[in-house]
């Protein structure tokens, strides 16, 4: 067993939308290398800083990741048992080696291990606090800023007639009058 700490570059295009690891930022590595039967088991964790927006109020936010990892690099000549490994027959055998990461001499390949872990370790909706409370929906105003912002109550444009109606029935009108149209058949 062996145990390395390592600085790394970024290798770029780390993150999605609304957040990643700056292209060319440093990410800091602690690995643990096993040697084991099959190959060599790595474990570590990386930590890299982040760049993006807040998804409530779009403000920039600048964060740190950690994120862990393990995966086995396989030797290339060896099978599951440690035995050299026979030519597939048909063709079979060739899905599962799409899985299998492998040593290529005394090297492994690091960066889609680092991927996959950074890129799934990232917050699905990173905010700039917890308690940020975004954005006005009606003019855009972040609402950290003021927290007393209000709007006037908006009409519906649909509803504007019977507001209209609304307002005269309280200013005095009545609706109980009795109908002067002159048709008396109704009050028999």
């Amino acid at each position: 067993m062996k145990r390395l700490t390592r600085e790394v570059e970024s290798p770029g295009d780390l993150g999605v939308e609304f957040i990643k690891v700056p292209d060319g930022a440093t990410i800091e590595l602690d690995l643990r290398l096993e040697s084991v039967m099959e190959g060599v088991l790595v474990t570590g964790t990386a930590r890299a800083p982040l760049t993006g927006e807040c998804v409530r109020c779009l403000e920039p936010l600048d964060q740190r990741v950690e994120a862990d990892f393990q995966e086995m690099f396989s030797y290339p000549e060896a099978d599951d048992r440690g035995r050299p490994v026979a030519e597939p027959a048909d063709g079979e055998g060739a899905e599962g080696e799409e899985d299998t990461l492998f040593l290529e001499g005394d090297l492994f390949d690091l960066e889609p291990v680092l991927r996959d872990a950074v890129v799934l370790a990232l917050p699905l909706q990173p905010v700039c606090r917890e308690d940020c409370p975004g954005l006005c929906p009606e003019c855009g105003a972040r609402l950290a800023d003021d927290p007393d912002h209000g709007h006037e109550d908006a009409v519906d444009i649909r509803w504007a007639a019977l507001q209209g109606l609304a307002e005269t029935m309280t200013d005095g009108e009545k609706d109980n009058e009795p109908r002067t149209d002159g048709d008396d058949s109704q009050e028999k």
